[in-house]
């Protein structure tokens, strides 16, 4: 039997599901909820799994599989793209929503394949609804996708195997499935996307900050698997091993990276990224802002592990000592959301860059700071960081900028959408910034009522959803452009269950909650 808390998470999703598609019900919808319906089921069979280790790779314990949740987000993404774009009229990035939910759908049910395929003795029943929600989606992919959008689709497949296969190997325990889901497939897509674009480059097609994270994204990964596979035959915590890692990243950075994005951008990358950053006094003054917040977060860690010298070795952080660099995060991306969207959307791919930059350093112990990264990082450690990258901070990073990525600009008229959409760049802001740290503060120091099956409490998620009440209502004071246009129950309804989804997931909430907030709002 599956527990209460995987029950109620599932029962929520569900709700999320047909709340959509009361708004959007087309073909598509028919896919949608016959996917729901097949990964519930089959989310059982992964949780079997991984409780009798029965599954092929090492996931991160202490969580259910996750495969609901994690299955819905790419498709409804799409869809709810797909439909923004079509009222707009943009008939390039409707095609562009169709492709996205089709690849995710397809990505999600060869996920549950897998689970059903090794699970001992078959079950019938699923592999029945597995069988049956497959052929309604590949029926439905028939007659609404080109061939040239079906090849792209089956190559984003591909390269989630792949990429599946390699990084749950080189990284045990450090994903659920419906983490590795999510994760993997948007690198998967990313990287499709960027050899689409490459081979297909047109003079002044395209914005350059869009190339710029595409870029990135796929360089730090690459980058990545290079130094795993070299270091399987080398010791990394060599100095002549670390004096290598440091050449060769400038190796492949200026011979690579920065050739690949100058054939996407047509100009120097140097002198493109150093222009945008100090295009207008605006942007001299936002850049100054989050530097002295960057300071501010590194004095938060020497601070904290100057206090666990003193008092004890096994000193960990608390909970409320770890919300310090929500509020440092919130503090940083108002500014941007307010005054400069395309000045964060930068800042936070090269952010991102760095995050993961320094992560590969303390993993690979690279000299000088690997080890002292090691030891400051120890501090900051919880149960989800139990494999052997440390990624919380990353994903903290990613759910709040995610929503700024993932806006449909060509697709809003004068760069916003209208009603609750035009709070979709801030759903990082709201589900973790201040509903995910509201409810972890005020949860852990007054709540007394617990919600069945969960350590979360009531008061928690009730103090969350009014923070993010005010918070919207700060919103309508400071930023002009935001209208909702008496779209108050929708967004009342939308917090409150990204809310109820935050007490009852067991998956990464840095990186879910902001992506189903995103997709009600749009």
């Amino acid at each position: 039997m599956l527990n209460k808390p995987v029950l109620v998470e599932s029962l929520i999703v569900f709700v999320i599901v047909l709340f959509v598609h009361t708004v959007v019900w087309d073909r598509y919808s028919w896919c949608a909820v016959a996917l729901a319906v097949q990964a519930f089921y089959v989310q059982f069979k992964w949780d079997c799994l991984l409780q009798l280790g029965g599954a092929v790779f090492q996931f991160r314990a202490a969580a259910n599989s996750g495969l609901l949740p994690a299955s819905m987000v790419i498709p409804l993404l799409g869809i709810v793209m797909k439909e923004r774009c079509k009222s707009a009229g943009i008939v390039y990035f409707e095609r562009f929503g169709i492709v996205v939910a089709s690849t995710g759908m397809l990505v999600a049910l060869f996920l549950s394949v897998i689970a059903v395929g090794i699970t001992k003795p078959v079950p019938t029943n699923t592999c029945i609804l597995t069988g049956v929600a497959g052929s309604i989606i590949i029926y439905t992919m028939k007659h609404s996708l080109t061939v040239s959008e079906v090849i792209e689709v089956l190559e984003v497949l591909l390269i989630f195997v792949y990429l599946s296969m390699i990084l749950l190997y080189l990284l045990p325990r450090c994903f659920t499935p419906g983490e590795a889901l999510l994760v993997l497939g948007g690198i998967s897509f990313v990287l499709n996307q960027l050899i689409k674009r490459s081979l297909n480059v047109i003079e002044g097609r395209g914005d350059p900050i869009d190339f710029f994270l595409l870029v990135v994204v796929v360089g730090v990964v690459l980058l990545g698997l290079f130094f795993t596979v070299l270091f399987i035959f080398m010791d990394s915590g060599t100095w002549i091993s670390s004096m290598f890692f440091h050449m060769m990243t400038a190796v492949l950075g200026l011979g690579v990276i920065m050739p690949w994005l100058y054939r996407l951008i047509q100009r120097n990358p140097l002198f493109w990224l150093l222009q945008f950053l100090f295009q207008t006094q605006t942007r001299v003054y936002l850049l100054v802002y989050w530097t002295f917040l960057a300071a501010s977060a590194c004095g938060v860690v020497f601070y904290q592990n100057a206090k666990r010298s003193s008092e004890s070795k096994k000193h960990q952080a608390s909970t409320i000592t770890r919300k310090y660099f929500h509020f440092i995060v919130v503090a940083t991306y108002i500014p941007g959301l307010i005054y400069d969207h395309q000045l964060l959307y930068v800042a936070a791919v090269l952010c991102l860059a760095v995050f993961i930059f320094l992560e590969y350093i303390r993993y690979f112990r690279i000299k000088p700071f690997g080890q002292t990264l090691r030891h400051l990082l120890s501090l900051f450690l919880d149960e989800r960081d139990s494999g052997p990258l440390i990624l919380t901070h990353i994903y903290l990073l990613l759910g709040m900028s995610l929503p700024v990525w993932l806006f449909p600009r060509s697709c809003a008229p004068k760069g916003t959408l209208s009603g609750a959409g035009a709070l979709v760049p801030y759903s990082g802001v709201l589900a973790v910034g201040v509903g995910d740290t509201i409810a972890s503060v005020f949860g852990s120091t007054m709540g007394e009522i617990k919600w069945p099956g969960t350590k979360k409490t009531f008061e928690g998620t009730m103090t969350a959803i009014f923070a993010q009440i005010i918070a919207v209502a700060l919103i309508l004071i400071f930023d002009s452009s935001v209208n909702l246009n008496s779209s108050y129950a929708w967004i009342l309804a939308s917090v409150s269950l990204v809310s109820l989804l935050e007490a009852y997931t067991t998956q990464i909430d840095n990186l879910l909650l902001p992506l189903y907030l995103q997709i009600m709002f749009m």
